[in-house]
């Protein structure tokens, strides 16, 4: 079987230091591959595609740079319509979270929950609980 890869687009270096920490923490077996704004996050998922290493699991922002997290997450989409992709967002229940949903986001993680929350989700997502 191969390993799993999970893709966070997030534009903050600290954010992204802390999803990795949870996430080796709670000894889960995932390639964690790293993008800093909407167009990296697009360019990784395409490269990853056209290697055979799809990504599992997105986990995107909303606010970033160059390209949001919506419009990554609809770039995303066209590609392969199979994605799986969650909001981890401080703006949980706005307009800007049911628009990552509308452009095909599966879940928003909302920020405020914490990093237990979040580790939790990804978990389920790949069937470790």
């Amino acid at each position: 079987m191969s390993k799993k890869i999970l893709l966070i687009v997030e534009d903050e270096e600290d954010m992204q230091e802390l999803m990795k920490l949870y996430i080796q923490k709670a000894n889960l077996d995932i390639e964690i591959k790293q993008a800093f704004d909407g167009t990296e996050g697009v360019k990784i998922y395409r490269e990853l595609m056209k290697e055979g290493k799809k990504p599992d699991l997105v986990i995107m922002d909303l606010k970033l740079p160059v390209m949001d997290g919506v419009q990554a997450t609809k770039e995303i989409m066209k590609m392969d319509p199979d994605a799986n992709i969650y909001g981890f967002t401080a703006y949980f229940d706005t307009d800007m979270s049911r628009e990552l949903e509308r452009a095909g986001a599966k879940k928003i993680i909302p920020r405020h929950e914490g990093f237990t929350k979040f580790v939790d989700e990804i978990k389920k997502f790949f069937g470790y609980q």
